[in-house]
């Protein structure tokens, strides 16, 4: 993605330290894919992805949004990043379930998942995200080529290759 570009009306740029969360600044520091990123600012209060789609015309097929999910197992409670296009939906309690072999996954609680991976709630990333955290990812956000994803905050967004995603450190496609 040189130069850098991504979809709709945003001003992508180069990514800097001001426009990620501390954990994806670090993670990008020794990322190989770091140089096919780019970032753009946006508006805060248009974070949530139905607002940012329509406010900065990106499609939301383009959109891959990112969910911690909890469950529990003999007293441990597994997490996993999970990714998957916003026109669709995670299936948590199905595939994302067996595969933290637990009984029951949920949403993590929004101070659990803030509190564990140092990012802003409605920015949350794989890129960063607790290294012993699987990161699932949806298929359907692999089929596309360039996705738009959250920066650790909210005032920013992120876009890179769908492909790039695989290259995290406990990436694992999910059909």
């Amino acid at each position: 993605m040189h130069p850098v570009t991504g979809p709709g009306t945003l001003d992508w740029v180069p990514v800097t330290a001001d426009l990620v969360a501390p954990a994806v600044a670090v993670a990008l520091a020794s990322w190989p894919r770091s140089g096919d990123v780019a970032a753009a600012a946006i508006d805060p209060q248009l974070a949530d992805t139905a607002a940012f789609c329509e406010q900065y015309s990106v499609d939301l097929a383009n959109s891959a949004n990112c969910v911690v999910v909890a469950g529990k197992r003999g007293g441990e409670v597994r997490y996993a990043v999970c990714m998957v296009l916003a026109t669709d939906r995670a299936d948590v309690n199905g595939l994302i379930r067996r595969r933290l072999d637990v009984r029951k996954a949920s949403f993590a609680a929004m101070d659990d998942a803030v509190a564990r991976t140092g990012m802003e709630y409605g920015g949350i990333t794989p890129i960063g995200a607790p290294a012993d955290w699987p990161i699932l990812i949806d298929a359907g956000v692999l089929a596309r080529g360039v996705v738009v994803i959250g920066s650790g905050l909210r005032r920013s967004k992120l876009a890179l290759p769908a492909q790039a995603l695989l290259a995290l450190p406990g990436a694992e496609v999910l059909e």
